[in-house]
């Protein structure tokens, strides 16, 4: 059983997140082996594509951490997929404004909150039958915040029903405020 970060950030929790960028189920099991608090495979600048993305998946849903993907893009077809492999939680890269944080909503959640289509392949067998009920406030959903034009319309981000949270990207939000990026914490 993953832990349920929903109630954990809701009771003032933080999360240490465990980054799989390469592209092999035996570094995400040691990953995921190290005690994160939550563990995200990297579909956007890592080296994973959606087959491995799945294998690392079930790699990583036997440990007790919930497993995280950030998508390539907010795009629908993606963050569905994703969400259908049986993600826990989507962190979405380059939400600027509200209306990428509403076509964000609409693409990680059913009916009537946003319109994810059904289709849960690996989801139902990971997260049980009733999984359709249970995901809307299951799944966890972070827009990134990565630009000068995103952290002035923060608030406005995070009002939008279905966003839990923000990630930020420090290195496009140095970027957009004239400051050379840098890898170092």
């Amino acid at each position: 059983m993953t832990k349920d970060l929903r109630a954990y950030f809701t009771s003032g929790g933080k999360a240490v997140n465990g980054w799989c960028a390469l592209p092999s189920p035996v570094t995400a099991e040691i990953m995921g082996r190290q005690g994160f608090d939550m563990m995200t495979v990297d579909l956007q600048h890592g080296l994973i594509d959606y087959q491995m993305a799945l294998t690392m998946i079930q790699v990583l849903q036997g440990l007790p951490a919930p497993v995280f993907a950030r998508v390539p893009w907010n795009e629908p077809g993606i963050i569905m997929k994703c969400l259908d492999a049986g993600f826990e939680g989507i962190i979405c890269p380059m939400v600027n404004t509200v209306g990428d944080a509403e076509r964000l909503v609409q693409a990680s959640r059913y009916s009537p909150i946003g319109s994810r289509s059904f289709g849960p392949t690996r989801a139902n067998m990971v997260h049980g039958a009733g999984y359709v009920k249970s995901a809307n406030t299951a799944i966890l959903v972070f827009a990134m915040i990565e630009t000068r034009e995103a952290l002035a319309n923060l608030d406005a981000i995070l009002s939008v029903e279905g966003i839990d949270g923000v990630y930020v990207g420090p290195s496009d939000l140095g970027l957009s405020m004239g400051y050379e990026p840098t890898l170092d914490p």
